[in-house]
């Protein structure tokens, strides 16, 4: 008999009590772009780490009982999507997931959520990133910031760069494993004012290139949802460029929905706002082959 089933998706990522991030914002866009999401949370925090104080449960004992649950219960999945991991051992907890769980058409994303501004995040340590570049090696996509590119190619980029040279980034970690790479928020030279999103992909040995305005403001958890509209759309049946510039789209709708509110960046943006906006065609194509 047919049947037109939901795709499921597993979010493995923390939940916070306060901000919009991680499963926060996860769930909602890919349950409004029609999926069901099955999560998998790595910590329960009060509210992100941003804020100077907050607290933390470590999640990841009750990881490896849902994930023996589910193996007991032969649920199956469409999707697995990996962000925010606290340790090294949620990292091998997630490799034995993907080999478990994995379909021949499963599509498995890994944000290599590894730092941000040329830091690593304070919680981390180059054994996380060690862990990581192996991590990535059993993803179909990575997204990947300009901060994480560079921990996860182990070398300092420089601050001035050609699109030749983002290329051969995205190339080498293509070379890992992925079949799609994804970097954010790369500069634009003489440019501040504009950033860019590249994207590689092996399959056809193609590269894109959006560029987009920069809004002068920080909102925690844009990286969560600009993979989750890129991870919905592919779902959907959008080739590469085409999710990229949903992404790009509603990353920039929801910062100007938010930008002339009095309110604390901290909480990320009005997501609520914009949701809907997840249904709308895409206005223009703002991608580019190079």
């Amino acid at each position: 008999m047919y049947t037109n089933k939901v795709k499921r998706i597993v979010a493995v990522h923390d939940l916070c009590g306060v901000g919009r991030l991680s499963l926060n914002v996860v769930i909602p866009i890919l349950t409004t772009m029609g999926f069901d999401v099955c999560p998998l949370p790595t910590a329960l925090l009060s509210n992100h780490t941003e804020y100077k104080e907050f607290t933390s449960l470590d999640l990841t004992d009750e990881m490896e009982k849902i994930i023996f649950q589910w193996k007991r219960r032969k649920e199956e999945f469409d999707a697995i999507y990996t962000g925010y991991l606290a340790s090294p051992r949620q990292v091998h907890i997630v490799s034995g997931l993907l080999e478990d769980f994995r379909r021949p058409n499963s599509l498995i994303v890994v944000d290599p959520v590894l730092g941000d501004n040329g830091q690593l995040y304070t919680v981390y340590n180059q054994k996380m990133v060690e862990e990581m570049r192996k991590l990535i090696t059993k993803a179909d996509v990575i997204t990947p910031n300009m901060t994480e590119l560079s921990f996860l190619l182990g070398e300092k980029l420089p601050e001035i760069f050609t699109d030749e040279d983002i290329k051969n980034y995205l190339h080498r970690l293509s070379d890992d494993g992925p079949q799609i790479v994804i970097v954010t928020s790369v500069p634009v030279l003489d440019d501040n004012h504009k950033t860019s999103v590249y994207a590689y992909n092996k399959k056809g040995d193609r590269y894109w290139k959006i560029t987009c305005p920069y809004l002068p403001a920080h909102y925690p958890g844009t990286g969560d949802t600009f993979t989750s509209v890129v991870i919905g759309a592919l779902l959907q049946g959008d080739n590469l460029p085409m999710a990229l510039d949903r992404a790009v789209q509603f990353i920039l709708q929801g910062i100007r929905a938010t930008f002339g509110y009095e309110y604390d960046p901290r909480e990320g943006i009005l997501l609520e706002k914009v949701l809907r906006n997840l249904d709308m065609p895409i206005q223009t194509a703002s991608y580019e082959r190079i």
